[in-house]
């Protein structure tokens, strides 16, 4: 589990290794707080990241639906980048401080 800006979020797919806990807080946004799921993908030793909607969720659309994260890994970023996909867990910890919760697999990013 990952924690940063009061949310918590599952790393879901590591294609390449490209979870990097440091570079997601650096690059990290507010704006991505209304997401589902978010894309980082790595391309020029850069850090970009997308955030997506469930599929059902009420303001989604064709560019930013779950299910066109494929088309998405495909058409805009770099072939065969590494990149990494979090899903939004539903609890919302109150693990704020930046220290690490007891479990092993679980990262805190900051806020």
């Amino acid at each position: 589990m990952i924690q940063i800006g009061g949310r918590t979020y599952e790393l879901i797919q590591n294609y390449k290794d490209a979870w990097d806990a440091e570079a997601f807080k650096q690059r990290y946004s507010e704006v991505l707080d209304r997401y589902d799921y978010i894309l980082g993908d790595w391309g020029y030793e850069k850090l970009r990241l997308k955030g997506f909607l469930r599929d059902n969720h009420p303001k989604v659309n064709r560019d930013t639906a779950y299910s066109g994260i494929t088309d998405y890994i495909n058409e805009y970023c770099n072939f065969g980048c590494a990149y990494f996909v979090l899903q939004k867990t539903k609890e919302h910890k109150e693990n704020r401080g930046g220290q690490k919760a007891s479990s092993s697999n679980t990262e805190t990013a900051g806020d």
